[in-house]
Protein backbone atom coordinates (compact mmCIF):
# COMPACT_ATOMS: atom_id res chain seq x y z
CA UNK A 1 0.00 0.00 0.00
CA UNK A 2 1.16 3.51 -0.78
CA UNK A 3 0.45 6.13 1.88
CA UNK A 4 0.90 9.77 0.92
CA UNK A 5 1.04 11.91 4.03
CA UNK A 6 0.36 15.55 3.32
CA UNK A 7 -0.19 18.71 5.33
CA UNK A 8 1.45 22.02 6.10
CA UNK A 9 4.97 22.31 7.56
CA UNK A 10 4.92 21.60 11.29
CA UNK A 11 1.63 19.68 11.16
CA UNK A 12 3.07 16.38 12.35
CA UNK A 13 3.43 14.42 9.10
CA UNK A 14 6.72 12.81 10.12
CA UNK A 15 5.30 11.98 13.55
CA UNK A 16 2.26 10.37 11.91
CA UNK A 17 4.54 8.25 9.74
CA UNK A 18 6.72 7.23 12.71
CA UNK A 19 3.56 6.13 14.54
CA UNK A 20 2.27 4.00 11.65
CA UNK A 21 5.19 2.69 9.60
CA UNK A 22 6.82 -0.61 10.50
CA UNK A 23 10.60 -1.20 10.39
CA UNK A 24 10.35 -3.09 7.08
CA UNK A 25 8.34 -0.31 5.38
CA UNK A 26 9.85 2.28 3.07
CA UNK A 27 9.67 5.91 4.20
CA UNK A 28 10.47 8.66 1.71
CA UNK A 29 10.78 12.00 3.51
CA UNK A 30 12.68 14.89 1.91
CA UNK A 31 13.80 16.38 5.24
CA UNK A 32 15.12 13.05 6.52
CA UNK A 33 16.89 12.41 3.23
CA UNK A 34 18.49 15.87 3.32
CA UNK A 35 19.61 15.35 6.90
CA UNK A 36 21.12 11.98 5.96
CA UNK A 37 23.02 13.55 3.06
CA UNK A 38 24.16 16.68 4.90
CA UNK A 39 27.36 17.06 6.86
CA UNK A 40 27.59 16.57 10.62
CA UNK A 41 25.65 19.07 12.69
CA UNK A 42 23.36 20.17 9.84
CA UNK A 43 20.11 21.92 10.75
CA UNK A 44 17.15 19.55 10.36
CA UNK A 45 15.16 22.01 8.22
CA UNK A 46 17.68 24.48 6.73
CA UNK A 47 19.45 23.09 3.67
CA UNK A 48 21.55 24.63 0.91
CA UNK A 49 20.17 24.92 -2.61
CA UNK A 50 22.79 22.47 -3.87
CA UNK A 51 21.93 19.86 -1.25
CA UNK A 52 18.23 20.22 -2.04
CA UNK A 53 18.89 19.63 -5.77
CA UNK A 54 20.71 16.41 -4.95
CA UNK A 55 18.03 15.32 -2.49
CA UNK A 56 15.17 16.05 -4.92
CA UNK A 57 16.81 13.84 -7.54
CA UNK A 58 17.42 11.11 -4.99
CA UNK A 59 13.79 11.38 -3.82
CA UNK A 60 12.54 11.05 -7.41
CA UNK A 61 14.67 7.92 -7.92
CA UNK A 62 13.58 6.47 -4.57
CA UNK A 63 9.90 7.03 -5.40
CA UNK A 64 10.21 5.38 -8.81
CA UNK A 65 11.94 2.35 -7.31
CA UNK A 66 9.56 2.11 -4.34
CA UNK A 67 6.53 2.07 -6.67
CA UNK A 68 7.88 -1.20 -8.08
CA UNK A 69 7.56 -2.86 -4.66
CA UNK A 70 4.07 -1.87 -3.53
CA UNK A 71 2.95 -5.49 -3.73
CA UNK A 72 5.51 -6.57 -1.10
CA UNK A 73 5.90 -3.59 1.25
CA UNK A 74 4.11 -0.46 2.41
CA UNK A 75 5.53 2.85 1.23
CA UNK A 76 5.03 6.10 3.13
CA UNK A 77 5.67 9.37 1.29
CA UNK A 78 5.84 12.67 3.16
CA UNK A 79 4.62 15.21 0.59
CA UNK A 80 3.64 18.68 1.82
CA UNK A 81 1.69 19.84 -1.21
CA UNK A 82 1.46 17.38 -4.10
CA UNK A 83 0.91 18.89 -7.53
CA UNK A 84 -2.07 17.85 -9.66
CA UNK A 85 0.30 15.65 -11.66
CA UNK A 86 1.62 13.95 -8.50
CA UNK A 87 -1.93 13.46 -7.18
CA UNK A 88 -2.95 11.87 -10.48
CA UNK A 89 -0.02 9.45 -10.22
CA UNK A 90 -0.88 8.65 -6.58
CA UNK A 91 -4.46 7.99 -7.67
CA UNK A 92 -3.30 5.59 -10.40
CA UNK A 93 -1.23 3.78 -7.77
CA UNK A 94 -4.31 3.53 -5.51
CA UNK A 95 -2.62 5.53 -2.75
CA UNK A 96 -4.26 6.33 0.52
CA UNK A 97 -3.82 10.08 1.07
CA UNK A 98 -3.55 11.13 4.70
CA UNK A 99 -4.00 14.83 5.48
CA UNK A 100 -2.43 15.85 8.79
CA UNK A 101 -3.60 19.28 9.89
CA UNK A 102 -3.94 20.18 13.57
CA UNK A 103 -5.21 23.63 12.59
CA UNK A 104 -3.64 26.79 11.24
CA UNK A 105 -2.99 28.43 14.62
CA UNK A 106 -1.16 25.35 15.93
CA UNK A 107 0.86 25.02 12.73
CA UNK A 108 1.87 28.69 12.68
CA UNK A 109 3.01 28.50 16.31
CA UNK A 110 5.04 25.36 15.63
CA UNK A 111 6.66 26.98 12.60
CA UNK A 112 7.54 30.09 14.63
CA UNK A 113 9.02 27.91 17.37
CA UNK A 114 10.82 25.25 15.35
CA UNK A 115 11.40 26.29 11.74
CA UNK A 116 13.24 28.91 9.74
CA UNK A 117 11.29 32.12 8.97
CA UNK A 118 10.72 31.33 5.28
CA UNK A 119 8.49 28.39 6.17
CA UNK A 120 5.67 30.74 7.15
CA UNK A 121 5.13 31.46 3.45
CA UNK A 122 4.85 27.72 2.76
CA UNK A 123 2.19 27.48 5.48
CA UNK A 124 0.26 30.36 3.88
CA UNK A 125 0.44 28.69 0.45
CA UNK A 126 -0.73 25.35 1.88
CA UNK A 127 -3.81 26.86 3.54
CA UNK A 128 -4.66 28.95 0.46
CA UNK A 129 -4.48 25.80 -1.68
CA UNK A 130 -6.79 24.02 0.76
CA UNK A 131 -9.28 26.90 0.56
CA UNK A 132 -9.30 26.67 -3.25
CA UNK A 133 -9.78 22.90 -3.12
CA UNK A 134 -12.56 23.13 -0.54
CA UNK A 135 -14.85 24.19 -3.37
CA UNK A 136 -14.60 20.62 -4.72
CA UNK A 137 -14.03 18.50 -1.60
CA UNK A 138 -13.65 18.74 2.15
CA UNK A 139 -10.35 18.02 3.88
CA UNK A 140 -10.67 17.17 7.55
CA UNK A 141 -8.05 17.21 10.26
CA UNK A 142 -5.95 14.04 10.31
CA UNK A 143 -8.39 12.35 7.98
CA UNK A 144 -7.57 10.07 5.12
CA UNK A 145 -8.93 9.79 1.63
CA UNK A 146 -8.81 6.73 -0.52
CA UNK A 147 -8.42 7.66 -4.14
Amino acid sequence: MLYVVTGPPGAGKSSWIRAHAKPQDIVIDLDLMALAMAGPGADHHAHSETLLKVVHRARFAALNEAYQHLDTTDVYVNHIQPSAKALAKYKRLKAKVIVVDPGEQVVRQRVRDMRQPGMDAVVTRWYRQQQRQSCTHTVTTQASRNW
